[in-house]
């Protein structure tokens, strides 16, 4: 759940609260949202009331779940990002050329957001999808992305939402994230290894402009094709090649 302890109008981050429930359980009654988040059954029936009668949940015989109006703010806020709009044909080509998943990040609020995915001609089946938000120290994005924020701003990002280990490889010490993303910095490109998703691999470049990061490319596959010449010279060729046709782009356009 977001952290919310500090919001001005309680009622929106209940009906916030219960919009993300809806997310992790998939779909749910007022008893399982009631349960889940610790509230009243008719307090959370209320809320869920008000959310149908906004268009923003389906109740479907007392089953709720999220509807695609939110598909429709997403994909508005989507479109008005420059970065989006700049970057997307050329994360179509990195997908094409490499035959894997290419994807394009973004920040937000401390998190990575997977702006746009393309999937190449071998790509596997993932649980990303347009809108993701992971942590940022578990994915090569997400780490171009820190390497290259002011050393305050990593920190309090990681007091926000920590250091999780999603599986045995993710980073979870704070020296060993900083060690790293001076490395990323002198190497100009990140690398995960298998530090979200077991058996997958990815390489991933920061998009630069005036020294500020607006975000990050990467490719990603099973480890099984991400591994000698390939991942330690093809592929980071590929994806910083991409991130530089990217920032002249944005520069020029």
């Amino acid at each position: 759940m977001t952290d919310t302890t500090d919001i001005p109008v309680k009622s929106t981050r209940v009906s916030f609260d219960v919009v993300e429930a809806l997310q992790e359980l998939d779909e749910a009654g007022a008893t399982e949202i009631s349960d889940y988040l610790g509230i009243a059954k008719s307090t959370a029936h209320d809320h869920l009331r008000t959310l149908e009668k906004l268009e923003l949940v389906i109740n479907e015989n007392g089953r709720y779940r999220t509807s695609t109006r939110f598909l429709d703010f997403g994909g508005y806020a989507r479109q008005q990002m420059k970065i989006y709009n700049v970057a997307r044909p050329e994360v179509q080509k990195l997908a094409e050329k490499t035959g894997e998943h290419s994807n394009l990040m973004v920040e937000e609020h401390g998190r990575g957001v997977f702006l746009y995915k393309s999937e190449g001609t071998d790509a596997v089946q993932l649980d990303t999808y347009n809108g993701y938000r992971v942590h940022l120290q578990t994915t090569a994005m997400g780490k171009a992305i820190l390497a290259h924020f002011p050393e305050k701003r990593v920190r309090d990002i990681l007091d926000r939402h920590g250091l999780p280990k999603i599986t045995e490889h993710t980073i979870d010490d704070e020296e060993t994230l900083f060690e790293e993303l001076e490395q990323i910095r002198q190497q100009g490109y990140a690398r995960d290894l298998e530090e979200r998703v077991r058996g997958m691999r990815c390489v991933a470049a920061p998009i630069l402009r005036d020294g500020e990061v607006l975000g990050a490319v990467s490719v990603s596959g099973p480890a099984s094709r991400m591994q000698g010449e390939r991942f330690e010279t093809e592929i980071p060729d590929h994806v910083m090649g991409t991130a530089n046709v990217i920032e002249v782009n944005i520069a020029y356009s």
